[in-house]
């Protein structure tokens, strides 16, 4: 099956499940996802898959054992892949348009321990530093899981680069409109570009924090 856009009735659906989120309107309406968003996105993550694959695809229902809100469906899907040295590749679709992530979204203690620091030190610090004033010059946003919200336990509040070292990740994305491309082709293009514009930040991040080498812990996600 070849990649030729999210078709409309994908933004549509999520219009929909936005104001319907129950089982009953996914039910009635499960073969507009199939056929208008998860096809279409198996079909992209396919085409994909030889420079930034293989992905995994998130399942559309959500985990509601520990939110507040009970809303039994995703009203987003997305993929994910991870490169060799750790930083990952994401792609989002939703009501709201299309979405396209790289770097890491959400560090382990280990990994922050080591961002952290290498983010301090004045080399590669102002290395990254300047790396991420580029992709928001290009119109990237950049952003993380969370961030702390003065300082760092031992980092003085008043660093040079202490916005950087607030962040418990760092991923640049660019958002863009359900418009008429978004139906097209192009929505490949606009995906691969973005993700391509990152490869100077995941080389810093791959090279300075890499893979966590911690035991996976099922509560922490």
């Amino acid at each position: 099956m070849s990649f030729h856009g999210f078709p409309p009735e994908a933004v549509t659906f999520y219009e929909q499940l936005e104001a319907d989120n129950t089982k009953a309107f996914w039910t009635a309406h499960r073969s507009t996802y199939e056929a208008a968003v998860k096809g279409p996105m198996l079909a992209l993550t396919e085409e994909l898959h030889d420079e930034f694959g293989p992905f995994h695809v998130f399942r559309p229902h959500r985990d509601v054992r520990f939110s507040r809100d009970r809303t039994p469906y995703k009203t987003h899907t997305g993929a994910v892949s991870e490169r060799e040295g750790g930083a990952l590749y994401y792609v989002q679709i939703s009501a709201h348009g299309l979405m396209a992530a790289s770097g890491y979204y959400d560090m382990a203690s280990d990994q922050l321990a080591r961002f952290r620091e290498a983010v301090a030190d004045e080399q590669r610090g102002s290395a990254v530093e300047a790396i991420a004033a580029s992709l928001e010059r290009a119109g990237y946003e950049l952003g993380a899981i969370s961030e702390v919200k003065t300082a760092p336990r031992g980092f003085p509040k008043d660093h040079p680069r202490i916005v950087l070292l607030r962040r418990k990740g760092l991923i640049a994305s660019r958002r863009w409109p359900a418009t008429a491309w978004l139906h097209t082709k192009k929505a490949k293009t606009k995906v691969v570009e973005t993700w391509r514009g990152c490869d100077e930040l995941n080389d810093w991040l791959d090279a300075h924090v890499g893979p966590s080498t911690l035991p996976p812990d099922d509560g922490r996600r």
